[in-house]
């Protein structure tokens, strides 16, 4: 209809001033008047044709942001009844000898982890009596399997901590999960700007590190006690190839002493 009403009009604008022209009117055709006034009358048409193309542009933005508001509340409610994870309480059954709540305490909030693990262990004692008048190989064999032993007690004590400490900070971890589970399915428009989403977006980030840094600290944790748990291990192939460098000299001195001993029992 737009097409037709633009051909009517090039039309008269041509036709019109000759049909004047030959009955006399005194009408004088100008072509470049003409041809000014055609390409205002398709300026103008284009523009119409702009308008509505920005107004049904518009329109769909407007549709758009409307469902991406709504959107949360009418898709996304199925998953506001996600499990979620918890902490089970660590609880003794029995304490017969009085020395585990030291290190059910520790594990549970992180605190005095090293002697809740020395109440549950054997308590280490000083040098054993004679160390001083051993060789230097029997010294340093004996001074091995102390320092085992200490950096074993030392390896279970952070590992308690890391775990307990975990285990504090786990409600406010799960409270933090709650409060962006809440804030994503809320109906609420304030919750749906581009902002709220964005900052939902970089503390879910913060959290996940969290968590991450976390299961660090378990991962060093067990490392530790592989570490010692190693060492335990070099430490006893070291000295069976300390045994075994000496052992040529010790049998034959053994073995001299006890011929003699043996050919002066007969000679008596």
């Amino acid at each position: 209809m737009r097409k037709f009403f633009v051909f009517a009009i090039i039309t008269s604008a041509f036709c019109a001033p000759i049909a004047h022209a030959q009955f006399g009117s005194g009408i004088v055709f100008d072509p470049t008047q003409s041809a000014h006034a055609v390409q205002q009358i398709m300026q103008a048409s284009q523009l119409y044709t702009t308008t509505i193309q920005t107004t049904q542009n518009v329109i769909a933005a407007y549709n758009l942001a409307e469902r991406m508001a709504t959107a949360p509340q009418t898709l996304y409610s199925t998953y506001s009844n996600m499990g979620r994870q918890t902490w089970t309480s660590v609880t003794t059954p029995a304490n017969t000898y009085g020395n585990t709540q030291m290190w059910t305490t520790a594990l549970t909030t992180g605190s005095s982890a090293s002697v809740g693990n020395q109440q549950v262990s054997v308590t280490p004692t000083a040098r054993i009596s004679g160390y001083n008048t051993l060789d230097s190989q029997g010294q340093q064999q004996l001074a091995a399997q102390g320092a085992t032993a200490d950096l074993g007690d030392t390896a279970n004590a952070t590992t308690l901590q890391t775990l307990g400490t975990i285990r504090t900070n786990a409600p406010q971890r799960e409270a933090d999960i709650a409060n962006l589970e809440q804030a994503s399915h809320s109906s609420d428009p304030t919750q749906q700007t581009e902002l709220a989403t964005l900052q939902r977006i970089n503390q879910a980030l913060l959290i996940q590190l969290r968590t991450q840094q976390e299961s660090n600290e378990m991962i060093e944790a067990q490392s530790l006690q592989q570490m010692v748990g190693q060492k335990q291990q070099q430490d006893s192939l070291k000295m069976i190839f300390q045994a075994a460098n000496g052992y040529e000299a010790n049998y034959n001195a053994n073995v001299t002493s006890s011929a003699s001993s043996v050919a002066n029992a007969y000679h008596h």
